[in-house]
């Protein structure tokens, strides 16, 4: 393999809610080239916060298109000026913020096709939006359009057996919705809807990109099983709207050479593929290799669960997405909104505010707990839609307080057992071989950890990744030249790093907490009963 100056190139690019980010890679998966430009700092005539827009009503969220148009040009003279050679690149993909959608205004594929290289895409393109300030995922403005589409697919079971979501509001087909209904002047001005993640790939292809299937998962739009647009959804959401969409395509597709564009101001070779683009989701589990049956844990602020499945059994509660590095694959998400910050109360309240006392209280309590379980949503949770905190001893009879050491315990199994029995019933099982993958803050705490790994009775491995979504659309780039000839992505990626394994679960592991499940699940109903009433 070419190596030093001579080697290909693979770029992965990152436009996420706050910043653009691109790492580029070498044949032998070495990172080689890294940037990033934060928007708001660096763009700051577009005065966002967070790389958003917050409206008055506080529900509608959006970011100016612009934007994000503008960074790819500051990113890439950045990129030009630290002298990489971007005629060594091969391939790149990309990933975008999942949920967010761009509308691009008739006439706006002629501009895409005839860009001048002697002036930035910002430019050339200020008049090619039928709609300025694109819906991102935080925007919740579309409960009605919701309730609609479900109305529409028979219910909210029905629709999640569909699309694999019941309908939220942040997903693109009630977007589209709400944008028919309440400007209807732009919406007629529109001759293509894109994601941000295809949006940014036509902007390198020099033409529209299709949806990939794994993206366009998030949109209530496509039927997973099949991989084509749902009738029943787009007939819900606007007439024509195939025609809008065009036809998704699988997300290891190549779409074509990278445009003249970049080839003549940038020096991109003109053998340059781009890949389809995916979500941020999506890209962060190729950028993690998660392995069929392996369960992927992101302890931050909230705490993500990714799972790949082969058979997904759709809920009311968290995503089924297609794969994107394995056609006949799914992936699942699922995610809980009290994550650290409530670790960090208990901490702070039964643990002198340290870590080690909060880990030594782990230390000294017994797998199960006693039989004491504990439910600690500080905030309305997502997963499942509850709030507040229920404790309950061995006898299921609810108690108001517990022992330091308890609470402890009580909170990082609780979470953990919740973590487990919501992805079992989105298809997940443990089997043979299965690795549970952590990252995130939470993940340098190897007490925590250890129920983690006790809880899902599997092996805990950790990752060194930042940028998981950014490595992984480099990773795809990678993938996507080979993959019509029949090779997997995880022998492509064979050659990264390793994750560590930590820790190993305890031999009573399994009896504990199997049983202990089956008590959780039943308890939860309770406190859900509890909350609706």
């Amino acid at each position: 393999m070419a190596t030093g100056a001579d080697s290909p190139l693979y770029l992965g690019l990152d436009f996420s809610t706050q910043q653009l980010k691109v790492v580029a890679i070498d044949g032998d998966l070495g990172v080689v080239h890294q940037d990033r430009v934060h928007f708001d700092s660096e763009l700051p005539e577009f005065r966002t916060q967070g790389g958003v827009h917050i409206h008055e009503d506080k529900l509608t969220v959006t970011s100016p298109v612009l934007m994000w148009v503008k960074a790819l040009d500051l990113l890439l003279d950045r990129m030009k000026s630290a002298r990489l050679d971007f005629s060594r690149v091969k391939a790149l993909s990309g990933s975008g913020q999942q949920h967010g959608s761009v509308f691009w205004k008739k006439g706006a594929a002629g501009a895409l096709a005839h860009l001048d290289p002697a002036q930035h895409l910002y430019r050339q393109l200020q008049d090619s939006f039928s709609v300025q300030d694109s819906p991102v995922w935080m925007d919740s403005s579309s409960s009605q359009q919701c309730q609609d589409l479900q109305e529409a697919a028979g219910g909210a079971v029905r629709l999640a057996e569909i699309t694999g979501s019941r309908a939220y509001e942040r997903f693109t087909g009630n977007q589209i919705s709400k944008l028919r209904q309440t400007r209807a002047e732009q919406f007629q001005d529109t001759e293509r809807i894109s994601l941000v993640s295809s949006f940014a790939a036509s902007l390198f292809l020099g033409a529209y990109a299709a949806i990939d299937y794994s993206d366009g998962s998030g949109m209530n739009l496509l039927d997973i099983r099949s991989r084509n647009w749902s009738q029943i959804c787009l007939e819900a959401s606007a007439p024509n709207l195939d025609r809008l969409l065009g036809a998704p395509l699988p997300s290891t597709s190549v779409l074509g050479p990278v445009s003249s564009y970049f080839v003549r101001r940038y020096g991109f070779s003109e053998s340059c593929r781009v890949v389809a683009f995916t979500g941020d989701n999506p890209a962060s589990l190729a950028g993690m290799r998660l392995h069929q049956g392996d369960v992927a844990v992101s302890l931050g602020t909230s705490d993500t669960v990714f799972l790949w499945l082969q058979e997904p059994r759709p809920a009311l509660e968290g995503h089924v997405f297609c794969n994107p590095v394995d056609l006949q694959a799914y992936m699942a998400l699922l995610c809980f909104k009290n994550g650290s910050l409530t670790r960090e109360r208990i901490r702070n309240q039964s643990s002198a505010g340290s870590w080690t006392v909060f880990s030594e209280a782990l230390r000294a309590t017994p797998l199960g707990n006693h039989g004491n379980i504990g439910f600690y949503f500080d905030t309305m949770e997502i997963t499942p839609l509850a709030v507040g905190v229920h404790r309950f001893d061995s006898n299921d009879c609810e108690v108001s307080r517990w022992s330091p050491e308890v609470e402890v315990r009580a909170l990082v199994e609780g979470q953990f057992l919740s973590r487990r029995l919501h992805a079992e019933r989105l298809g997940y099982s443990i089997m043979s071989g299965t690795r549970v993958l952590a990252t995130g803050g939470a993940s340098a705490n190897n007490q925590i950890l250890q129920v983690l790994s006790d809880v899902f009775n599997a092996p805990v491995y950790t990752m060194d990744l930042s940028d998981s979504a950014c490595l992984g659309s480099a990773y795809r780039a990678l993938h996507g030249l080979v993959a019509e000839s029949g090779a997997s992505f995880l022998d492509v990626v064979k050659n990264a790093p390793e994750p560590q394994l930590v820790c190993t679960p305890h031999p009573t592991a399994q009896q504990v907490y199997g049983q202990m499940l089956k008590r959780f699940a039943r308890l939860e109903d309770r406190v859900l009963q509890r909350t609706r009433t």
